[in-house]
């Protein structure tokens, strides 16, 4: 290389490497499952990513406090409630004290005529009034006498019992000491949510930091335990684990790596230098896909980034201990390497590019964002590797002899060819495991690249039982230009679904509407408000043959005529209530557009239920919604929207890899220009990976998208080892590979299972998966390379050097 070109090569590196520090810097890194929803999705699948975003459900943290006494318990959930209610992170705290109880009397009492859903011209007839006063009276001999007697007067008709009725309709939680219990008695609860977003992971983890600090306050005396579940606690720790993973592991791989490396360079420069490529891919791949998808990173990517310390570091192993067996005059000829091997490496290089090309092409971005990464790295730890490490390394600086070592490889890749039976007899296997495993080989759901644990997942649904929280699986959302239109929307809704909750197709609904009735709705009552005179009248014939005087009611008449002539409810009259926090929560405008959502319950099913055997019957809600007959309504089961939308990410991933394998096919094919040599490069690594998910579905394992990707990162990194025994820089025998090539195609192998056999032991099933597919794999890829590549002649197999 002309020394001009060699600066120039240098320079172009050093400035591309501070262009990609800089672009990390600005970038941020997100764990939350919407980077793998689609690019452009539906209607439904929208309405899924927005509620994972910063939807009602993102926001809540649901809360438990275990051990100690149950007085003891009560009292650290009042404690730590007094503090989190001046927190301005919280919008709500609710744990079952009464606080903003006596707001929410008043506002219901005072406009009582405007929300009560019974207010209509009927029940303000004559014969309405008397069947109301009727059941008034009747209330009197009841449990809530007292609380019917003192209403009575300014409420004969009840919409203030009819009210509280429909607001009390939720599950109730129970009470002790003043403070939400368990059903079990075991914990004390409370429900908190956030005033961020639940894609705010910052935010949501400063919340949670505030709830631990409250507790820690609250529970200075007793054996207290704190545990918190929720989409925003999941979401923080995903974020710290997948962080925590990629350093632990990262530390022991590298360390691993360094200790491979020393054992054959014996020289730490070399081990140094050998590193370059590795960091300069890692940099480029963060900082393209940073760059490609606006300034974000999912963690999944980063964590991606650990195993390409494996396969990247195997291009410096390539040179420094290829190139060591040409030497002259004690300097080694790094020209003679690039001309006979460089060919074999770069063709590698560009087969990884083909295979992960395809995943550009996917409409999700967090498979895009691992393809763009994969191609970026690699690519850039090829390009420095060719151009800049041989500028860096002194000629002179020389690795130990791995001479003797090597002709003992070259001695066993003669002979490998007698294990071919082993290597049928593993195929055939592994495709009967797979024949039998067919129904059952995918996980088909979106839950499976969840990092939430298991027993993460038990404790949330066990708070939410306990707190009648809702999950929000099944919604009901519309839409329109202004608030008006889709509060009139909801009523219209809401009228349809009411019968489905007698009839318990459904447990229940919240709806906006409930608490701000619509301007229309609520004129419509106003006017079923008889004129002073006409009530009074209607009155005095219903009570004729009741034992109370006409003139007890006349606060009735008079807030019955201030309703009437009255001001409209708006927003701002909810103010201090938890109301207005229900409606917050459930009526929002974004983008210019109003959006209403109606979060229904599944039913309490007993064996005479007429509902749905197992949740909301959603033929019976898509019927009702129909009739509504609504525009821009949509009814989401957010799980099935999930496992529908997983189904289809599934299909198009298969899709998408076996255009990438067919890429391959065709490069190899122009690059080797011999049939004999595509097949024999391509039949171990197709065997290798038959094996692997053989082997993954002998031992129960569901195959996700991630053990997909990692099929395509086993063919990246198989396809060095099959193209060095098959490819030109091995000639046409075993024989031709030189022991110098076996022993870093040995090296290469060694530190690429360590890198991607230590995410085997990750917590988080996205990197577990890529450890079970690509290490083994690796490993197989390698032996079956050896094994079936073109035997040796017997006078030639011990003789190469």
């Amino acid at each position: 290389m002309h020394p001009a070109t060699r600066r120039l090569a240098l320079a172009l590196w050093i400035f591309a490497m501070l262009a990609c520090a800089a672009v990390i810097s600005r970038t941020t890194f997100t764990a939350d499952l919407s980077a793998f929803l689609p690019r452009l999705p539906s209607a439904e699948q929208q309405l899924l990513v927005n509620q994972l975003r910063d939807g009602l459900v993102s926001r809540l943290v649901l809360v438990g406090i275990e051990g100690g006494d149950a007085d003891g318990r009560a009292a650290v959930s009042r404690a730590m409630a007094a503090q989190l209610r001046g927190d301005p992170r919280f919008t709500a705290i609710q744990n079952g004290e009464p606080v903003n109880q006596a707001a929410d009397r008043q506002y219901v009492f005072a406009h009582r005529y405007l929300l009560s859903p019974t207010v209509t011209p009927e029940r303000f007839s004559e014969r309405g009034l008397a069947q109301a006063l009727n059941e008034s009276f009747e209330l009197l001999a009841s449990s809530a006498g007292l609380f019917t007697k003192s209403l009575l007067p300014r409420d004969p008709t009840g919409e203030v019992a009819a009210m509280l009725a429909q607001l009390d309709a939720g599950q109730r939680v129970p009470m002790h000491a003043g403070a939400w219990a368990s059903r079990d008695g075991k914990r004390a609860v409370l429900l908190a949510q956030t005033a961020a977003a639940g894609s705010d992971t910052d935010a949501q983890a400063q919340a949670i930091g505030a709830v631990r600090e409250a507790f820690a306050k609250a529970a200075t005396a007793g054996q207290y335990q704190l545990v918190m579940t929720g989409p925003g606690v999941f979401s923080v720790n995903a974020r710290d684990t997948i962080r925590h993973d990629v350093e632990r592991l990262s530390t022991i791989g590298v360390a691993i790596i360094v200790t491979l490396l020393l054992l054959v360079y014996r020289s730490v420069p070399l081990l140094v230098l050998g590193l370059v490529p590795v960091l300069s891919g890692a940099l480029a791949g963060i900082a393209a896909v940073s760059l490609g998808f606006g300034g974000s990173v999912h963690g999944l990517t980063l964590g991606f980034g650990t195993t390409l310390i494996g396969e990247a570091v195997d291009y410096s192993i390539y040179l420094f201990v290829q190139s060591a067996q040409y030497t002259r005059d004690g300097r080694r000829d790094e020209r003679a390497w690039l001309g006979g091997f460089w060919p074999t490496v770069r063709l590698g290089v560009l087969t990884s590019v083909c295979g992960f090309a395809s995943l550009l092409l996917s409409g999700f971005p967090g498979l895009a964002q691992l393809g763009l990464y994969s191609i970026a790295g690699l690519a850039t730890a090829a390009l420095v590797t060719r151009f800049v490490l041989p500028q860096l390394v002194p000629a002179t600086l020389h690795l130990r002899d791995v001479a003797p070592l090597g002709r003992r490889l070259q001695w066993l890749a003669a002979r490998a060819h007698r294990l071919r039976w082993l290597v049928l007899v593993l195929v055939v296997a592994a495709g009967t495991v797979l024949a039998m495993h067919r129904g059952t080989l995918w996980g088909r759901e979106l839950q499976a690249l969840s990092p939430v644990s298991a027993s993460d997942q038990a404790l949330d649904t066990g708070l939410r039982e306990d707190l009648g929280a809702p999950d929000v699986r099944y919604l009901v959302v519309l839409s329109g230009p202004d608030q008006e239109s889709v509060l009139q929307g909801a009523e219209r809704v809401a009228h349809e679904l009411d019968p489905l909750v007698a009839q318990n197709f459904i447990g229940g609904y919240e709806s906006p509407a409930r608490y701000l009735p619509s301007a229309a709705t609520q004129r419509e009552r106003q006017a079923s408000l008889p004129p002073p005179d006409v009530l009074a009248q209607r009155l005095r014939a219903a009570i004729d043959t009741q034992p109370v005087r006409a003139s007890l009611f006349a606060p009735f008449l008079a807030q019955a005529e201030a309703a009437r002539t009255g001001a409209l409810l708006r927003r701002e009259d909810l103010r201090g209530t938890s109301m207005a926090l229900a409606v917050d929560a459930l009526l929002a405008q974004r983008d210019g557009r109003w959006s209403a959502t109606l979060p229904l319950r599944a039913p309490a099913h007993t064996p005479q239920s007429t509902g749905a055997a197992d949740g909301v019957d959603t033929s019976a809600v898509r019927a009702a919604v129909a009739r509504a007959g609504v525009a821009d309504t949509l009814f989401v089961d957010l799980k099935g929207e999930s496992d529908r939308l997983y189904t289809g990410y599934l299909r198009e991933a298969l899709l998408l890899s076996l255009a990438g394998l067919l890429a391959i096919i065709v490069l190899l094919a122009v690059a080797l220009r011999s049939a004999r040599r595509v097949v024999a490069t391509v039949l171990p690594l197709a065997a290798a990976a038959l094996v692997v998910l053989g082997g993954l579905a002998a031992l129960g394992q569901p195959l996700t998208l991630l053990h997909l990707v990692g099929l395509l990162l086993l063919m990246a990194v198989g396809s060095n080892y099959a193209l060095f025994f098959n490819g030109p820089a091995a000639g046409s025998q075993v024989a031709g590979a030189s022991p110098h090539t076996l022993v870093s195609l040995l090296l290469a192998n060694l530190t690429t299972v360590a890198a991607f056999g230590l995410l085997a032991l990750s917590s988080l099933p996205l990197l577990k998966a890529f450890g079970l597919t690509v290490g083994p794999g690796a490993v197989l890829a390698l032996w079956f390379s050896a094994i079936l590549a073109r035997p040796a002649a017997p006078d030639t197999a011990g003789s190469a050097t």
